[in-house]
């Protein structure tokens, strides 16, 4: 129903992907100058994580039950994005698999590159790029995770890692922070963090016996950061203290008058009739920007999104499926002269969310999870060839 009254609003062209039951079905999309295509096993895949990598499934409601647990500790795609678009890239793009790995996307290959040293016990997310390296957080819970209070993990401040560097040619992880390089306090995990482009600013849990505290702090290295180790970072951070307030003013939700000319170009007419939340990210980029569209006397749902601005494209994907897509991907020409395309994905079964997305040539990678609150139960993504959905059918 929510994505039938999503397709009333549309005024620019339009494209509808479903799923091929077994009788032929012809779908009636309600938009002005629409067309439908119809996709198939040859241009769309379902997968589904377990617990040791993923796997197909012709759909994800017939994806093996998972217990649902808090979204620090279930496997599911937490945070993913493109690499910066240069002349010698190769349009991949990546996303952390909390609890399992780095997934790397090269147009249609998949990798799926695995740690259990790192990944095993710990939240991963806060996907970023430094000179187009993927870089990211990694923490253990202190509301979920009893391993935190284990006594050789406690004692041991090398085992407290912070921030990680993905070779993406190794498909490899390296530490390139640990908490105690950036805190004297022990036992501290950095449960979030905020990079501008400029310096970092990282909120701080310690955990005690006693009670649980908060601290903050920003920082900026010295020499390249990619050059650090947890060994040799002493002396090569300029390290200073701030306040929750000063974090906060790093994650606040700005106005949706204030998004990016590109993302308010790319959805005008929509962002008159629904409210949502949109996480705006540079393909290549630091830590995304959060922006809230307010519609007002509206009654509808507020949506949360994700969207990606790349050199030539740019591309916004709601959590139920609705997929704004404009501009030029690798290779290909410019669709509908620069005209933006609305497309929604395989409508998802109640309780299930798209949550985001990335695009490597001419593929999309969209991270689907069932979703109940706080907690995930069974995750995955769906792969989309957009060469035969819409190149093949569209100037």
């Amino acid at each position: 129903m929510k994505i039938f009254k999503l397709a009333l609003l549309f005024t620019i062209f339009s494209v509808s992907l479903f799923v091929c039951g077994c009788k032929k079905k012809t779908a009636q999309i309600p938009v002005q100058n629409a067309i439908t295509v119809e996709i198939t096993k040859t241009n769309h895949a379902w997968y589904y994580f377990s617990n040791y990598t993923y796997h197909f499934v012709d759909r994800p409601q017939n994806a093996p039950l998972q217990a649902q647990k808090p979204w620090t500790e279930s496997i599911r795609i937490s945070s993913a994005n493109n690499e910066a678009c240069t002349q010698y890239s190769e349009s991949k793009a990546f996303a952390v698999v909390n609890r399992l790995g780095i997934l790397s996307f090269n147009d249609e290959a998949i990798t799926l590159s695995q740690d259990a040293s790192l990944f095993t016990d710990r939240t991963a997310g806060n996907l970023v790029f430094l000179n187009n390296v993927p870089v990211y957080s990694v923490y253990k819970s202190a509301f979920f995770n009893d391993t935190i209070l284990a006594p050789d993990y406690k004692n041991d401040s090398s085992s407290h890692l912070f921030l990680l560097q993905f070779d993406s040619h190794a498909k490899i992880s390296y530490p390139i922070l640990n908490c105690n390089n950036i805190t004297d306090k022990t036992n501290s995990e950095v449960t979030d963090f905020y990079w501008n482009g400029l310096e970092w600013c990282c909120s701080i849990k310690t955990i005690s016996d006693i009670k649980n505290e908060f601290s903050y702090i920003r920082f900026k290295p010295l020499i390249p950061l990619l050059a650090l180790s947890p060994s040799t970072a002493e002396g090569k951070i300029d390290i200073e203290e701030c306040d929750a307030d000063f974090f906060r003013s790093c994650r606040v939700h700005h106005n949706y008058t204030d998004a990016p000319d590109r993302i308010k170009k790319l959805l005008s007419g929509f962002d008159t009739k629904l409210p949502f939340i949109i996480e705006v990210k540079n393909a290549g980029g630091s830590s995304p920007r959060i922006y809230e569209n307010t519609v007002t006397n509206s009654k509808e749902k507020e949506l949360n999104a994700k969207a990606i601005l790349s050199a030539n494209w740019s591309a916004a994907l709601f959590e139920d499926g609705t997929l704004f897509l404009e501009g030029a991907l690798p290779g290909k020409h410019i669709l509908r002269s620069g005209k933006a395309v609305a497309i929604r994905l395989p409508k998802l079964p109640v309780g299930f969310i798209y949550s985001d997305f990335v695009i490597s040539g001419t593929t999309l990678y969209a991270a689907w999870e069932e979703s109940s609150f706080y907690k995930t139960g069974r995750a995955g993504f769906l792969q989309v060839n957009l060469e035969r959905t819409l190149y093949s059918r569209m100037i």
